[in-house]
């Protein structure tokens, strides 16, 4: 049982939401557009047009920003209508101890990206300030674990403030940028990678990739909805909306020239707003904290639920425990290794998500509810579609790992959805017969 102030409110990570406690249209998009409309959108962004050319990377953009509507969108609508978590829902799909293999991975990745957007508040700071890197580090560590602590209603105010401040900011950003040649120049940069560019698939997983974990555990967040439909309108407020509105800030930056580092930096545009002087160096440095604020709560939450169902413990007593297992790795700089991450996330997260919007949407006739500990068809459509994925990744890189690890697992998902009854029993753990 919870023993935080009930001031804070009830968090529900063992239970369904109750319908009395479920949150407006607009509450629920505040905590979603909040999390991907982030400078970390804008440096990927930047990336992916600095290797493909401003056309081309915006279409990459665009493919990639349409799937992850379809995928969280879809995933949220089955969070809306039933009210439960992630870490619950995967209980119904891979068992009552299989989820624990599900929700256990998917936690401790997005406890790396809670790592990983706290290193880049150092990061980006001793770039544009040249503050000490740790200390900063350290510092929005405790900030961001404080506003975790607090809960939904925290998430969703910095979501609200943090893209109050993203959209100004950028504007000016890309205003500066374009001063001297004009913003239709972007339109024909040609890109700066060279013969190293990557390709067009790299790109859309990249751009997946960004928000493929959260993406998949967004029942965390639009469980919270009154029903299906706002909680797929929820995640459409994030998923093209405010993230296509970061990456095409840093797009631009990018094209217009104005990119600091642009092959490793991207679209970050702190040192452009820096550079202005002025009023524009303290916005800049509190834009920096409650933006990357934002995600920081966001993955910090995520893993928080995710173990606390499958440790028995409160959300609030994981935000701490994981928060400072987070910061210490921030402050040691994992979070400088954010490409080895997306490679991960991109071959072996989108099949889970695929799984579940199967078992639960088009073959939920077909399901078995027996409260098994762990059914064998979803593990195995999640290893051939991440399987499926890393031989593209090696052998066919011109496409999508994450868009393969769609298809192919969601192919072999619904091929066995379809085999005999006999042969789609459960697997049992830890029961006898």
């Amino acid at each position: 049982m919870d023993t935080a102030p009930s001031a804070l409110g009830e968090e529900y990570e063992n239970e369904p939401v109750p319908l009395s406690a479920r949150k407006s249209l607009f509450s629920v998009s505040a905590v979603w557009v909040g999390f991907p409309m982030i400078m970390t959108s804008a440096v990927f962004a930047g990336i992916v047009v600095y290797n493909l050319g401003f056309g081309t990377g915006m279409a990459a953009i665009l493919v990639g920003d349409l799937v992850l509507m379809a995928y969280v969108g879809t995933l949220s609508y089955l969070a809306g209508r039933s009210g439960k978590n992630f870490a619950l829902t995967a209980a119904d799909t891979f068992g009552t101890k299989g989820f624990r293999v599900v929700s256990a991975f998917l936690s401790a990745l997005v406890i790396g990206w809670f790592a990983f957007q706290t290193g880049m508040v150092g990061s980006t700071l001793n770039l544009s300030m040249g503050w000490s890197a740790p200390w900063i580090t350290l510092l929005a560590g405790v900030l961001f674990v404080a506003l975790t602590f607090v809960g939904i209603r925290a998430i969703s105010w910095i979501g609200v403030v943090a893209s109050a401040l993203f959209i100004p900011l950028g504007v000016v950003a890309v205003a500066l940028a374009a001063a001297d040649g004009g913003i239709g120049s972007a339109l024909s940069y040609g890109g700066g990678a060279g013969a190293g560019a990557f390709s067009f698939g790299v790109a859309v997983t990249m751009v997946f990739a960004c928000f493929a974990d959260s993406g998949t555990m967004t029942a965390d967040f639009t469980r919270w909805a009154r029903n299906g439909k706002e909680g797929a309108l929820a995640a459409f407020a994030a998923f093209p909306v405010a993230y296509f509105i970061a990456q095409l800030v840093g797009a631009l930056v990018v094209a217009l020239g104005a990119a600091a580092a642009a092959d490793t930096a991207g679209g970050d545009f702190l040192h452009v707003l820096v550079s202005a002087g002025g009023i524009l160096v303290p916005l800049a440095i509190v834009f920096v904290f409650v933006n990357l604020g934002s995600v920081c709560a966001h993955c910090l939450y995520n893993g928080a639920v995710g173990f606390g169902n499958i440790t028995g413990k409160t959300m609030r007593q994981l935000t701490i425990v994981l928060g400072v297992v987070g910061t210490v790795a921030a402050v040691a700089g994992i979070w400088s290794y954010f490409a080895t991450w997306l490679n991960i996330l991109g071959v072996l997260v989108p099949p889970i998500g695929i799984v579940l919007i199967l078992d639960q949407l088009v073959f939920a006739g077909r399901r078995v509810a027996s409260g098994a500990g762990m059914y064998w068809k979803p593990f195995a459509a999640w290893a051939i579609g991440a399987g499926g994925a890393l031989l593209t990744h090696f052998y066919a890189p011109q496409l999508s790992d994450a868009v393969v690890a769609m298809v192919v697992g969601g192919l072999a998902f619904t091929a066995l959805a379809y085999l005999p009854v006999r042969a789609a029993q459960p697997v049992l753990v830890g029961e006898t017969a």
